[in-house]
């Protein structure tokens, strides 16, 4: 009835990257010629340096976007399984009858989304927009009531 994937969105596509990283290694690397030229010679290597960190800071930063979460309606479970960027997997099992989706508000950019049932509780969606966050616990919030809505003999 509802199956969901969320990952973190990445506005700088890999070529994007390879396309910055190439200029700013060209740029430096020219700075640092000009230093050197006037014998200040070390500073060639902290422009080295700089670009170093530079491409650092964004291999760090696309591994953290390989984060992926998923929210499934299967039956009468709800599964929220949480694959990490080093690839452990976590895996969350609720009964959807009493499942609540809460939003922290007022709505901002730091507004948790808590799914819990029976004293467990998964927060999901932390690298979204609140907007996006809003969105999701909406759509969420309509599957389990049409869930709830089918004919059964009793709640699980």
């Amino acid at each position: 009835m509802f199956d969901a994937e969320l990952r973190p969105h990445r506005s700088l596509s890999p070529l994007g990257f390879w396309l910055l990283m190439a200029v700013v290694s060209v740029l430096c690397f020219a700075a640092g010629l000009v230093f050197l030229s006037v014998g200040a010679w070390p500073v060639l290597g902290f422009f080295g340096l700089d670009v170093a960190l530079l491409y650092l800071a964004f291999r760090l930063n696309y591994r953290s976007g390989r984060l992926v979460e998923t929210v499934s309606l299967i039956g009468n479970e709800l599964i929220v399984t949480r694959r990490f960027p080093n690839g452990r997997l976590r895996e969350w099992r609720f009964a959807p009858y009493w499942m609540r989706v809460t939003l922290e508000s007022p709505l901002r950019h730091d507004s948790r989304l808590v799914l819990s049932s029976h004293g467990r509780r998964v927060s999901l969606g932390r690298f979204l927009t609140a907007e996006e966050r809003l969105e999701f616990a909406n759509a969420l919030r309509d599957a389990l009531a049409r869930w709830r809505e089918l004919p059964r003999t009793r709640p699980s």
